[in-house]
Formats: structure tokens, sequence, C-alpha cells
């Protein structure tokens, strides 16, 4: 009973837990479930729950309405055929995207007519891919032969995202249930396990291998006992005839449980409930925290998961995205270069401003009659050469976006915020695009005349290519591919045009850490247009292979290119971001920055972030270093380079900033990493690889990845996270590239960004700007891990003090696995009298200011590595609780030495005059127990509030309270009365007093004058710092006492 209550409790709690959270999760899904979705069936738009929807079901969907499932664009109300739709619950973007219903059946506006389409849809099986779909649809109209039309990612409507701006659209379900794609990305999370735990659980082995050794002593001891005949079994025991003549192994079994069950409240179990406990609600501080709060996203952070929180104390080396991240992603074209003439907004070319100077007095400077017309023909392209909506307004928190004095004003909206930023500079320009209307794009050139170009074929932007193209046709009927993407992928298609001024300009811009993109063009005949229609409308009607056949489509049709010129775009570094990363930095943290963009851009940007210093020697690891020389070669120099100042030692983890070290930096790409981790054929250097570029990065304070792939990231994390240190990783990032790494880490953080929510659903936290990283992890993640780390040594240590005593009882009661403490004691310890104390302990200490923590970085350094959850100090704790349960146990006993019968035959302690017996001796010792354990809390406690008052003093009034009631009354639904009056007889006697207090002293001073020693002798920055605001504060109170003095004397 007293061993089953406890674990019952624990259970209990778990599962009313682990229940709540089951029962919001399935009112979610009823919710889902069963909302009304409009079918259409024999002509009529009826309501069915969306539960019940299936394969092939026509459905109607209107504005601001979610799609139940994945659909078929079949029509809608508008008469091109399109509709917008946002998918901020799929990834956040808000921008209204556009798709388009199948050419063939966009005429079928009304349910009847809808009702009288008959077609087969062949598609792929379900994928988790959101933005990949292969399908063909088969129209069966009055012919024998039906007509055959591709689908793909732009006829398909996502379950979970909304109509926009249309006013409604007819569609087929196509998946429906868990085959959607959002379904099939609800995919499981990797188990992450934080240091605390693991630690947990090794030295709950401990302890269990203590219980064991205990129990196998006691069985032992037992039967060396009984081997005299005058010490066999006491008679009380009540044991049978039957019994004494069982086999001794049966007997040494059934005793070995039996302390095995006695001995059990060793094993801290409701530690394990208090720790889930403390994680749950301690997790709220981060939401309530206002300094987190982002007032222009009226967001604040997200905890996903509170299982990490104290992981977030003992980081090591930190992986961030740079776009999104470090920076805003808020992008502005800065300027154009068209062969090798710069053009600014609002500025006149090769960078010079003039005041006051016109738009067109800077067109019109650009030399010579041809140029002027290449000018033209670059702003063309990019006014066309984009997949960006225009807006005539839109209502944002009940205010009307668009309108300007009163008038309608149009404004851009696109998935890209690249696009956006150069379709407003080429408005700046004198080049306006206007809109998509009737398959025609229409822009405003400077003359403020307009021109329309029909949109006969777009080229979608994939991060393989790295570029997109538009095929249009001129008023005059002229065929153009425009294309624009990243210099590496242009310059090698382009065949004329001003390539190297260009390319001057392009290196130019990256090193000042803009963005960049080249921008080129070729006329195509009637015959190059008909046969590319033919190349590309083969590969869409693919159901095998689409996307493969498409790139190879893509790659024969964009080709032989004249350049045009190159765009610069600003994102500008995110607020705070450099003194957050220099915060890190001396924090003891290796932050590494892991980019798609190319080397100069990268590498600026981690100079204005202060990743990298001027003096920092920068190491290149790159595509074009390995082309000069070997890769073993290149590695082999930089290891001699970087390890010639440290010597054979590597510089340790936490010496970043010495200033006796030379910093160094590195910056390594993609294409060399791949080269790096892939294993060689003969497996003599595979390795070696591996490690010396291990042995490079730990002795560079910085670490640069460009040109990184998703999975890469991914890769670079796992790579870090198993070498020899097991450093504990943090990863962050705003975009669905940054998912892979941000699941690989010990801790993934989501930035609310501009490109998504996936990240922020797939982390374990999610804040609003890399700026919050700092407090996040100096103060939250400081405060949880020193809590929780007291919170495992203290429930071990209280759990010591309790059970040893029981063990030595053993020795003086004839191992007769006779309890020393009541059953409401042995079962209420650590679920009443202990419990609280400690929890509040875990959830409101601050050992130091968090003004302090955030001001002074080098403090997150005292707690590295796991650093309060060591051996050497789990041991400490376990020989404190040792010491001070020898000490209860026969303080107690030595007070009881000297024993007479009275006249009645009662045995008494003649020193105290109390009444000798099993149960007041256990009384005595449990009493100093639970007022020990609970004062050494006290003692350890440096944030006093009425909260820790009310709950430490308060449990020690309830432990009373509760003794003098249940020793005080006999209770009639028990069958035995022996703590009758005990609690009561043990307080009436003086020198027991007393001795409480005298052994409460003796347990609590070697702790003490350990504490006082190291202080004084070796003390780490932490305890310092507490000692001095301790003086400080003592001095403030000196001179406010005296200056009240002074007051009052001078009145």
């Amino acid at each position: 009973m007293t061993s089953g209550l406890p674990l019952f409790f624990v259970i209990t709690v778990t599962a009313i837990k682990q229940g709540y959270e089951d029962w919001i999760r399935h009112k979610a899904d009823n919710a889902i479930n069963q909302c009304p979705v409009h079918v259409i069936q024999h002509g009529k738009v009826v309501r069915k729950q969306s539960q019940k929807l299936r394969v092939g079901d026509i459905v109607q969907v209107k504005e601001d309405e979610t799609f139940p499932c994945d659909l078929i664009l079949l029509s809608t109300s508008r008469e091109d055929g399109t509709c917008f739709v946002t998918t901020a619950s799929l990834d956040g973007e808000s921008s209204h995207k556009t798709y388009y219903a199948v050419q063939d059946t966009k005429a079928f506006n009304t349910a009847e007519e809808v009702d009288t389409l008959h077609a087969t849809i062949e598609c792929e099986q379900p994928q988790p891919d959101l933005y990949k779909f292969v399908g063909r649809i088969n129209i069966y109209l009055d012919r024998d032969e039906p007509i055959a039309r591709p689908l793909g990612s732009e006829n398909l409507l996502l379950r979970g995202a909304t109509l926009k701006n249309t006013e409604y659209i007819h569609a087929v379900a196509i998946y429906t249930g868990m085959e959607t794609k959002m379904a099939l990305n609800y995919q499981s999370k990797s188990q992450k396990r934080s240091a605390v735990e693991k630690s947990m659980n090794a030295y709950l082995i401990v302890y269990l291998c203590i219980l064991i050794s205990k129990a196998l002593i006691n069985t032992l001891l037992k039967y060396v006992w009984q081997a005299d005949a005058n010490r066999d079994e006491p008679w009380y025991n009540q044991k049978t005839e039957t019994e004494r003549q069982r086999h001794v192994l049966i007997r040494a079994f059934t005793d070995f449980l039996a302390y095995m069950v006695l001995f059990n409240y060793i094993i801290p179990v409701s530690m394990y409930v208090t720790v889930e406990m403390q994680k749950f609600l301690g997790s709220y501080f981060i939401l309530w925290d206002d300094d987190m709060f982002d007032e222009e996203l009226g967001e604040r952070p997200l905890v996903n998961t509170s299982d990490l929180n104290e992981e977030l104390g003992q980081v090591e080396y930190v992986f961030t995205d740079k776009t999104g991240t470090l920076t805003e992603n808020n992008m502005e074209l800065r300027e154009c270069c068209v062969d090798g003439h710069v053009y600014v907004p609002h500025a006149i070319c090769n960078g010079q401003i003039l005041p006051g100077a016109a738009e067109m007095d800077m067109i019109d400077s650009s030399p010579g009659v041809d140029g002027k017309e290449r000018e033209e023909l670059f702003f063309r392209a990019l006014c066309l050469c984009h997949t960006v909506q225009v807006k005539e307004e839109e209502t944002v928190d009940g205010i009307k976006r668009g309108i300007h004095q009163g008038k309608s004003t149009s404004f851009y909206i696109s998935s890209s915020p690249d696009e956006v930023a150069l379709v407003e500079g080429m408005k700046r320009l004198g080049f306006t695009y206007l809109r998509l209307k009737d398959s025609h794009m229409e822009i405003l050139n400077r003359d403020d005349e307009m021109e329309r170009f029909e949109l006969l074929e777009v080229l979608n932007f994939d991060s393989v290519r790295r570029r997109m193209s538009v095929i249009v046709r001129s008023s005059s009927g002229e065929y153009y591919l425009f294309c624009k993407g990243a210099d590496s992928s242009i310059f090698p298609r382009v065949v004329s045009g001003k390539v190297e001024q260009v390319r001057a300009r392009v290196e130019h811009n990256a090193v000042e850490g803009l963005r960049t993109l080249c921008v080129a063009y070729k006329k195509l005949t009637h015959e190059e247009y008909e046969k590319t229609c033919r190349l590309l409308n083969s590969a869409k009607l693919a159901l095998q292979d689409r996307d493969k056949k498409l790139a190879e489509a893509y790659d024969v049709i964009e080709k032989d290119f004249i350049l045009l010129g190159a765009t610069a775009v600003e994102d500008r570094l995110q607020d705070k971001a450099a003194d957050t990363i220099e915060s890190l930095h001396k924090a003891g943290m290796k932050v590494w920055v892991l980019t798609g963009d190319k080397m100069e851009t990268a590498a600026a940007t981690c100079y204005a972030s202060k990743l990298f210093h001027r003096n920092t020697q920068i190491l290149e690891l790159t595509t074009k270093r390995t082309e000069e020389q070997s890769l073993h070669d290149v590695l082999f120099d930089l290891s001699r380079t970087v390890l010639r100042h440290h010597g054979s030692m590597t510089r340790d983890t936490f010496s970043g900033l010495s200033g006796d070290c030379q910093d160094y930096g590195l910056i390594i790409d993609g294409a060399t990493l791949s080269a790096v981790l892939k294993p060689t054929q003969d497996g003599n250097n595979g390795g070696n690889y591996k490690e010396i570029f291990l042995e490079i990065c730990r002795n560079c304070s910085a670490v640069l990845c460009c040109r990184m792939a998703p999975l890469q990231k991914a890769q670079i994390v796992k790579m870090i996270k198993a070498s020899k240190e097991h450093p504990i990783t943090l990863a962050i990032g705003d975009g669905a590239n940054d998912v892979s790494m941000i699941l690989e880490a010990h801790v993934g953080i989501g930035i609310m960004g501009k490109e998504g929510r996936q990240a922020a659903r797939n982390s374990d936290y999610a804040i609003t700007k890399f700026k919050h990283l700092k407090k996040m992890l100096l103060v939250h993640g400081h405060y949880y891990y020193i809590r929780i780390a007291e919170l495992v040594q203290y429930f071990f240590y209280k759990n010591v003090c309790f059970i040893f005593p029981q063990f030595l009882y053993q020795f003086f009661c004839g191992f007769s696995q006779q309890p020393l403490y009541d059953t409401a004691y042995l079962t209420l310890y650590n679920i009443s009298f202990t419990s609280l104390p400690i929890l509040l302990y875990s959830l409101m200490e601050q050992h130091i200011n968090m003004d302090i923590l955030k001001r002074d970085p080098s403090l997150y350094r005292d707690i590295a590595k796991n650093s309060l959850l060591r051996w050497s100090t789990f041991i400490y704790w376990t020989f404190l609780g040792v010491f001070d349960a020898m000490v209860f146990f026969f303080g107690a006993f030595f007070l009881f030495d000297n024993t007479t019968f009275t006249s009645n035959g009662q045995l008494m302690a003649t020193n105290t005059q109390m009444m000798f017996g099993n149960w007041t001796f256990g009384t005595l010792v449990f009493t100093i127990l639970v007022f020990t354990v609970t004062l050494k809390l006290a003692l350890d406690t440096h944030y006093w509030t009425w909260i820790n008052h009310f709950v430490i003093w308060g449990s020690l009034l309830f432990y009373v309270i509760f003794s003098l009631l249940w020793g005080g009354i006999i209770w009639p639904f028990l069958n035995y009365q022996r703590m009758y009056y005990v609690f009561m007889q043990m307080l009436s006697s003086g020198p027991a007093w007393l001795s409480i207090i005298l052994l409460i002293i003796v347990s609590l001073l070697p702790d003490v004058v350990k504490k006082v020693l190291c202080r004084a002798l070796w003390p780490t920055t932490t305890e310092r710092i507490q000692t001095k605001r301790q003086c400080l504060t003592a001095e403030q109170s000196t001179i406010f006492m005296l200056s009240q003095t002074s007051s009052s004397v001078s009145f």
C-alpha cells in the first residue's frame, strides 16, 4: 500500500496530463471532421460533413472558406479561370497565390453544368511534397476520343488553404482524409532527450543498483543472524510452521523481495512527475515574456515542446540561416547594372545621386540610342519575368491597404519578396507593371504609354536551376524569352553581351552583401516557339518522371542568351543581430552560418553581423581553391595553419575569444563539403578528411557554409553532433529549407518570418526575431538549467536521507523487515511533505538577476557541459544524504541510550522523560528528516518571494498539524492505533526539542561550511557576482539607515 500509492499518484498525474492533451486533440479533430462542405449532386448543391467526402466528389467552395481536401480546380467565378489562394495555414505565406482551372472545364460555371461534365483523372499516389503534383485529366466531350490535359501543382488546391478574392470555385476531390498532402506531412518527429534527462536516467540506474545491494546485504545478514538457534524468526512475525519448512532459496527470495519493497523509496518515482510539471509550467515564462513580444506581428514566442527547456542552457554550437534569420528578408532594390551602366532608383547613372533628379533625367542620361533601347528592354524584362500579382486594395486589421488620398492605388504581392522589390524598383525607374488580364501582361512605360505582352509560357523557378523564364509575344508579334536567375546559372548560358562589366559589378555588389540576379533574353522565331511549346507539352503530359523531363526541356530551351544586366537587392540585417551573435560568442558558443547564398554575399553579412571581425583570418575551403590544389593538400594546409598557433592542442570549445589566440574563420561551400563527407573508394582517406575538417572547425571561432542545400545543412549538424565531444547543438531558421537542420539539432528554433511558418511549425520553440535568441538562451536557458539541476540532485538527496535510516534500523531489529516510519509518513513524504517547496524552487529560483545575465554572457559558461549534474556533484549530494541520515538515526538512537521501566511497565528514556518505543523513535527521526531537507532547500534559495515563504514554512507547519491530528485522534477506519499520542508525547519532552534543533544544525553544518570555503577559496564567476551584489546591497542599506538617522537628527 505504502509503495503502491505514490506510484499510483505518479501514474495518475501523468495519465491526466496525457488524457487532457488527447482530449484537446480529439476536439480539434471533431471540429475539422464535422465542418459542413457544399457538394454538387444531381445538379444541386447539398451539404455534408467533411469526413464523408469521397474521391471524385465535386465540391463548391466560396470566398474565405477553407478547402476540405486536396482538389483539382475545374472552374471559377472569374472569366479567366483563375482563383487566388492563401496558404498561411500550410506554410505561413499570407500572399495571394494564383491557381488555374483546366482550360477545357473553366466554362462549366453552374452546378447544373458541372454535373454534366464527364472526365477521368490519372494521378500519382499520395505524396507529402506540398509543391509537387503530377497528373492528367481526360475530358470526354461530344466525341469518342477524350481530350488529355496535363495537371500540375498550379491546378491543385491543398487542404487547409483558403480561397480569396474569388466568389466561388468548383473542384473535384483528388485526395481525402489522411491521404491529403497536409495529412501526409504530419510525420512524427524524432524523440529529443535533454542532457539532464540522460543524467537522471544514469543516476537512476546507480540508485537501482544501491537498492538491489541493500536488499542483498540485508537478506544475507538476516540468515547469518538466524544461524544461531537462539535467534530464530521473532514470534511477532507470525510465521507458520509451513512457511518455516519452505526451501531456503524460496524463503531467501521472498525476503529479498520484501527488502526491495521496504527500501524502494530510494528510487524517486515522484521526481519524474515533478520534472514534468516543472517543464510544463516553466514553459509559460517564455510565453509570458513581454521582452520577446513582437508588436509589429502581434506574436509571442511559441513553445512546441517543453521537454527541452533546460537544454537551452547547455548550447555549445548555434547553426543559423542567413536570409530572414540574420537579415530581415525585407528586400529593396538598390541598383541595376545595364551594360556596365549603373542605375539607382531616384538617382542618376553610375551611382551619382543628384538632388532633385527626376527619373526621366536618369534614363535620358544613358549614352547612345542603342544603349537606351537595351535599358528599356532590361526594364521590360523585369516587368514581365515574374509571378507578381497586382491588387487594388486590401483590408488588413480593419485598415484598407492600397488607398492613397481617397484614391485606389495598386500594390504588389508575391510569394517571393525579391520579385516584389524588383517590380517596385522598376516602377520607381519609370516602368510600371499594371496587371495580368486575359493572359496579357500590361505595363506602363516611361512615356505613360501602355504596352501589352501576351504571356505564353512560364518556366517556374526551382532551387536546382536557380532561375525562371517567361515567353511573351509583343503587340508587334515578336516572341521573347526573358530569363532571370543567379549569376552561376545565367553566365554559362550567355553567348553575347557585356559579360565582364556585368560580372565585375555583380562581384562588387556581392561583397557589399547585396543579393544579385542576372537578366538575359533571346528572341524566338515562330517556328522556334512552336518547337518549344511541343517540347514543354510533351514533358507536362508525362505521368512518369515529369520533373526530370521538364528539367531536360528547360535545359534545352534556356540557352544562347544575350546578357542584359544585373540587379542588386538589399536584405537589411535584423535589429540587434550583431549584438546577439557577439553575446553568443562571449557565452562560449560557436556560431555557424548555413546559407544557400553565394560566398561573397554571405561573407559580407557575416562581417556586418560581427560573426567575422576585421582581425579574423579567413580560411577558404571552396571549389575555386580545390580546383587549384587537391582537396587533400588544401585540408592539410589549413590544418597546419590553425595548429601552428595552438600547437598540437586544439582550442577548447569555450576559449574562442581568448585574447592570446588568433581568431580564424572558415568558409566552405556545398560542393566542397560533399567531397569532404564523401567516402573514398579505397577507404583510406575518407574518414580522415572528415576528422581533419572537424579539427579545423574546432579551432575556428566561426564558420560560414555557403551554397548549401537543405539536406547538407542537416548533414553538418549531424556531423557536429556525432563528433567525439558530442556537443549540444541548436539550429535556427525561418524557411522550409531550414526544417531539416531544425529537426536534426538537439534544439530547433523557428523564426516566424516572411519565408513561411514551416520552420516554426517543425521547431521546438518559435520566436519572431533573431535578437530574442539572446534572452532565450542567456536568461531563460540559464534559469531552466540551474532550477532543474537542483531539483534532480535534491530529489536523490532527500530520498537517501529518507531511506538510509530504514537500512540502518534493520541492524537493530534483527533484520525483521520492520519499517522505521509509520505508513502515513511513508506514503506522504514525497507526495505532500517535501514536494511543493522543490517544485516552487524549480519554477521561481533566480540565483542572479536577469539583467546581469544579459549584461554578462560569460556567466553562461559556469553551467556549460552539464556542470551541475556531473558525477562528482552527484556523489557529493549522495554522501551528504548518507551523512545526514546517519546523524538523524544515531543522534536519535543515542538520545534513547539510557532507558528504565516505569511502575506500569512502560519503557522510559530517563534523559528525556519520554516514552520509548519503535514508533516514537521513528517519528523523532522522521521529524528531524523533514525539517532538515526543507531547511536545506531554504539555504539554497537565493530569490525569496512571499510564495517561497508560504510554501516552505507552510510545508513544515502542515507536517506538524498533520502529525498532531494523525496521532491525536482515534480513527475508526484504522485497524491499529499505533501512532496514537506518539507525536504529542515526543513534543512534550524539552530535551527532545533541544535534540531536534541540535541534530538539524549538525546535519546542515557540513554543507554550509563547504559552501563558505568554496566561495572564499575557489569562487565561480556566478558566486563572485552574488557576493559582490550582497555587499552592494548591504552597503546601500547602511547608507540608507545613516541617511535616515541624519534626517531624524536634523529634524
